[in-house]
């Protein structure tokens, strides 16, 4: 078959076989739409494949924005809504469900015989090079490896005690802090004043620690057998370095672990299902803070150029990331503290006294053992890497940024 002899061409013989395989498929108008029908019966199941090899559609996505054109990713997208009708909505969890709605993910087309004339007159592609496009797409899924599950394939039953994802987004039901986290990262994003961001920051984080020590105490009961979970959170170049260092410092302040698969352009973001939700949504805000804070450092560094440059910038995220850990770490260890001596962070963002609680000390040390537990039985084998700094005024001007988009007010402490 045209797609099989594409997938398993070695490299020297690729444009070969990709001439020869897309002339066989756009050979014949009047055998477009059996062919239309056909690519679509093959896609479900190298995508059927992939998720059965660990991969989800964000996953799936992401591999082609990083190698191939506008062109795949339209056909990614189709194909993965194509390979859904297989299976019930319901059968998928929620965080599957929520990468597709990110997707738009949905079968937009008349028929299966008509997919491909229809894609071609979108994209105004002729039958070759649509033919082509396809070979192309499905021959970088079709060599993808097997990777480390997050949650079950649609259909696949979750391992005991593993927890459903939650999805990413406002979503009926969310839990009110999470709300609460979510409102604040997107005050302290859109502010001009950096102080305002540094106290809503802040307390998203003391807000975020509150509600893993409340999930924690849980568990204690047993109203929460849940086991560690993990989630995938894509981490693309540029300075794609010191990005997963800023990420590995959120999931450090919220008791989770952070692995890099620099091949394939993402971290697995492993911890509690209530600590994962909160380390998506403070990276992604520290991320667009740090970009604004980049900006702003090169703005007023003009000299020579300097911090227009390479350097400047990777040695600024690092430092970035290095005050970060710094400053949540400081706002996780006085919310334990606090918890630990009775005193609780409500919803609304107000304290309460109670009377302290000698199992919440024990109660995040075997979490934090179960999600070591779980890091080790995921990736067996792990390397660690350095990122390097070569621009001190990129370093001092990533601390700088990084004191006042993050955790310190005027008198030097965290506010609550």
């Amino acid at each position: 078959m045209a797609v099989r002899g594409v997938v398993t061409a070695p490299e020297e013989g690729l444009d070969l076989a990709l001439d020869t395989g897309a002339s066989l498929l756009a050979a014949s108008a009047g055998q477009w739409p059996a062919v239309s029908r056909a690519v679509l019966g093959y896609a479900d199941t190298a995508v059927g494949r992939c998720w059965s090899a660990g991969w989800r559609p964000a996953d799936l996505v992401r591999v082609v924005r990083r190698e191939l054109k506008p062109v795949h990713l339209a056909l990614a997208v189709d194909l993965i809504a194509a390979e859904g009708r297989r299976y019930p909505a319901a059968a998928a969890d929620r965080r599957w469900q929520e990468q597709l709605r990110e997707l738009e993910s949905e079968v937009w087309w008349p028929s299966d015989e008509g997919y491909l004339p229809a894609l071609a007159q979108r994209h105004r592609l002729d039958r070759f090079a649509l033919a082509t496009a396809l070979l192309e797409l499905l021959r970088s899924w079709g060599r993808l490896p097997p990777i480390a599950p997050v949650g079950p394939a649609p259909g696949q039953t979750a391992q005991p005690g593993r927890p459903d994802r939650r999805p990413r987004g406002p979503v009926t039901g969310e839990p009110r802090m999470l709300s609460r986290i979510r409102a604040l990262l997107a005050k302290a994003e859109s502010t001009d004043f950096p102080e305002e961001a540094e106290a809503l920051t802040a307390k998203a984080q003391q807000l975020m620690a509150q509600h893993s020590i409340d999930e924690a105490l849980l568990a204690v009961d047993g109203a929460d057998p849940h086991a560690p979970g993990a989630l995938r959170i894509g981490v693309d170049n540029p300075y794609e370095g010191p990005k997963t260092m800023l990420l590995d410092a959120v999931a450090a302040a919220n008791r989770c672990r952070v692995i890099w698969a620099k091949e394939f352009g993402f971290c697995t973001v492993i911890g509690f299902d209530a600590d994962l939700d909160g380390v998506e949504l403070l990276y992604t805000s520290l991320l667009v803070q740090a970009t604004h804070a980049m900006q702003q450092a090169g703005a007023r560094q003009h000299l020579d150029g300097a911090s227009r440059t390479k350097a400047f910038r990777q040695s600024f995220l690092v430092a970035y990331a290095a005050r970060i850990r710094e400053r949540l770490a400081e706002a996780t260890e006085r919310t334990t503290s606090d918890a630990a001596a009775g005193r609780h962070l409500r919803e609304d963002g107000t304290a309460e006294q109670l009377l302290p609680d000698e199992r919440l000390l024990p109660a995040l040390k075997a979490r934090t053992e179960a999600v070591d537990q779980e890091v080790d039985r995921m990736f067996p084998k792990l390397v660690s890497q350095r990122v390097r700094v070569s621009d001190g005024e990129g370093w001092a001007a990533g601390r700088a940024a990084a004191d006042r988009a993050s955790l310190r007010g005027r008198s030097g402490e965290i506010r609550g």
